[in-house]
């Protein structure tokens, strides 16, 4: 029998903007008894931290601090086998990321990460996956805003749908996306790494195709849509496409209740055409200017990691997803997702709460590369309404767009 670990969770880039809200958020609702450290780089900064958060509970003054750095294996590895999760907040993860994944899944260690790349998370599959199901390893990205109130709200309206019989035909989902928030420096680059890169993404995605089972007798559909005028959110629908409905589609191929034919497509959903029009036309010009490394390096320099908005800004900022749910039968079913500042005070919520739940609640005996639906699912959701993010069926279909 394997000796026990030191710690429950470790927070691995503990002194960033998204990493000190995490930590916060942990020094306030971490149970009785957890054990965990923080872990990064600087001692000197892991110590500021630790003080600041043992304002909000003097115990965290005692917190380990666990130096390593992003490229140091040896350290990481060290990490890894210290820890039963790791939470890793450390990006753009396609950068700094894949050697504390290698480690956790080399350990056998948990892992959550808040990644929204969808080149990094098709590489660690293809690099990863095995590894991890030989050691039982649970390896769990875009465990914030990416993609946790999309993907576990559709397995949310599934479960809802599903109270009523189970469908026999295709379900049909789409997900109408409103936030009001800021963008940080980690994600701003995160985004442009991703923009810069989009032969590198199309490439990993068909390495990935290449070796990942497809579900047999089952079909999954994410199609990108089109921009048009909802009835069911009351809004535009512009198409978004983000690593979201990715998560979705891989959620449903692994869970046989989503039904033998699964659809999901991904919207921003805007009241007023010119901003739809307005939005579509900032993101391509972003996506163009990505690819002229003098342009993107002086986009980069507007936003640097580490920086974020003010607790006041957070305090101003919400989200709000919609889901409408159709059946070959007819049946409908409309619910919603709701919570504040979606980037950060949010995402560091949902990201504490993965961590959480994957070290101490009773989940089915997998491992590998999982889904937030696949590996933690109806636990997940159930803490999220316990930290105050809304999960709620609307029982009529929607009068008003959807958001505050």
């Amino acid at each position: 029998m394997a000796a026990p670990r030191p710690y429950d969770l470790v927070l691995f880039g503990a002194t960033g903007f998204t990493g000190r809200l995490t930590a916060e958020y942990l020094a306030r609702a971490a149970p009785e008894g957890c054990r965990w450290a923080l872990a990064g780089r600087n001692e000197h900064r892991l110590a500021a931290v630790r003080t600041e958060l043992a304002k909000i509970d003097p115990r965290c003054a005692d917190l380990p601090l666990l130096v390593a750095d992003a490229a140091d294996g040896e350290a990481l590895r060290e990490v890894a086998a210290s820890a039963r999760v790791v939470i890793s907040t450390v990006g753009p993860y396609l950068q700094y990321g894949e050697p504390l994944l290698a480690a956790c899944a080399r350990s056998g260690t948990d892992y959550v990460d808040l990644t929204g790349e969808p080149e990094f998370v098709d590489r660690m599959y293809v690099r990863h996956h095995e590894r991890a199901v030989a050691t039982g390893a649970r390896l769990v990205h875009a465990c914030g805003f990416d993609s946790v109130p999309h993907d576990l709200g559709v397995l949310f309206t599934v479960e809802e749908l599903l109270r009523t019989g189970a469908p026999t035909g295709r379900i049909s989902v789409e997900g109408f996306v409103r936030v009001s928030g800021t963008v940080s420096g980690g994600t701003f680059a995160s985004a442009m790494t991703a923009f810069s890169r989009a032969r590198a993404m199309a490439q990993a995605a068909r390495a990935r195709r290449a070796v990942e089972p497809r579900p047999e007798g089952r079909a999954v559909h994410t199609p990108l849509g089109r921009p048009h005028r909802s009835r069911a959110a009351r809004a535009w629908a512009v198409p978004l496409p983000t690593i979201d409905p990715g998560i979705v589609a891989r959620s449903a191929a692994a869970r046989d209740d989503y039904g033998p034919d699964f659809g999901y497509t991904h919207y921003a959903a805007v009241r007023r055409l010119p901003v739809a029009l307005g939005g579509v036309t900032a993101v391509a010009a972003i996506a163009l200017a990505a690819q002229l490394p003098p342009l993107r390096r002086a986009l980069e320099r507007l936003r640097k990691p580490g920086d974020g908005p003010s607790a006041q800004q957070r305090a101003r900022s919400w989200f709000a997803v919609r889901f409408a749910a159709r059946t070959e039968g007819g049946r409908t079913v409309f619910t919603e997702v709701t919570g504040g500042d979606p980037g950060y005070q949010e995402t560091a919520t949902m990201l504490a709460e993965s961590a959480l739940c994957l070290a101490f609640d009773d989940l089915p005996p997998r491992a590998g590369q999982l889904t937030t639906a696949v590996a933690m699912g109806r636990p997940l959701i159930e803490r999220l309404q316990a930290a105050g993010i809304s999960f709620r069926v609307l029982h009529t279909p929607p009068t008003t767009a959807p958001g505050r």
